[in-house]
């Protein structure tokens, strides 16, 4: 490979895939798709807004990349039932841009696809670790709009498009925004540390289990799918997860003994979800045999990572 695209680049993953990529393939240039938004470290900078579609026509066009990662979507998903239009719009929609300029700009390259662990929903509802013909079942608007995403994705690799579907589970580390559990949990915590919160955290429910994976871990993922593209069926995929679900509480007071505070946590009518599933787990071996991936990063590693973080953010 000459020249891989990333969309999403100035996002939380796209920083953290630069290193990985810069590390993984040296010399390549790096070509970061953004809405216009200054980044730093990329070889190259092309503008790319996934509700424009010639936007996404010219920006495939201007990279001519030999491989495409598709990072870049409405990720949060209390927003996404704030807004669920918009939320289907960019990820479902824009999805389809890219993939479609690909097709045309540069159909010999990979199409590597961000998706996501939501798309199974309520079938984590059966108790046992999914894989990869686990039932899409999603529960909120933006798992819908991913597993539509994925789906339409899998259709076009039978008209050429070189793609190979991902699906990490929750992950997390240093970058990521508090709209997502560990990261706000390690604010708030941070927060209190420092003297800058009341002693109270705020939280949503804390009875659920989470199958979590440091973003590290996630970039390898899409590291490997890159340097085994070519013994891969179009259309092909992997499921990237620990196997090890983590319970969400023990998650928050783990990372209430590492500060050294003692706070009373309230609930937060407000961080709830209208559905939710108690307990997600991913199969993860067609990724280990496949892609002789797996996850590396000790999760005591990972949630020291995130809370030093935000400590050094706040100050």
């Amino acid at each position: 490979m000459r020249r891989i695209l990333v969309t999403g680049a100035s996002g939380f993953a796209g920083g953290h895939l630069r290193l990985a990529l810069r590390a993984a393939f040296p010399g390549v240039v790096l070509v970061a798709a953004t809405r216009g938004e200054r980044v730093e470290g990329w070889d190259e900078a092309v503008t790319l807004d996934l509700e424009d579609p010639p936007s996404c026509i010219a920006a495939v066009h201007t990279a001519r990349p030999d491989a495409v990662v598709h990072l870049a979507a409405l990720a949060e998903t209390a927003a996404s039932f704030r807004d669920p239009q918009r939320t289907w719009r960019v990820n479902l929609l824009g999805t389809l841009a890219v993939a479609e300029a690909v097709l045309a700009e540069a159909p010999g390259a990979v199409f590597v696809l961000a998706s996501s662990a939501e798309v199974y929903g309520l079938s984590f509802q059966d108790g046992h670790a999914l894989a990869e013909d686990g039932a899409l079942r999603p529960a909120n608007p933006y798992a819908a709009s991913k597993a539509a995403a994925d789906l339409a994705v899998g259709e076009m690799a039978l008209r050429g498009l070189r793609a190979i579907r991902l699906r990490p589970f929750n992950h997390t580390g240093a970058g990521q925004t508090d709209g997502f559990v560990v990261s706000a949990f390690a604010r708030q915590v941070a927060m209190v540390a420092a003297g800058r919160q009341e002693p109270v955290l705020r939280v949503g429910a804390l009875d659920r289990w989470r199958d979590f994976l440091d973003v590290a871990d996630v970039c390898s993922g899409y590291i490997a799918a890159l340097r085994r593209a070519d013994d891969l069926p179009r259309g092909a995929v992997f499921n990237l997860a620990s196997g090890e679900p983590r319970h969400v509480r023990g998650i928050l007071d783990d990372l209430i003994r590492m500060a050294g505070i003692s706070p009373r946590i309230e609930q937060d009518s407000a961080r709830l979800r209208p559905t939710d599933v108690v307990r997600t787990e991913g199969d993860a071996r067609a990724a280990r045999s496949a892609l002789g991936w797996e996850p590396r990063v000790p999760w005591a590693t990972t949630l020291a990572t995130v809370l030093a973080d935000w400590q050094a953010r706040i100050g």
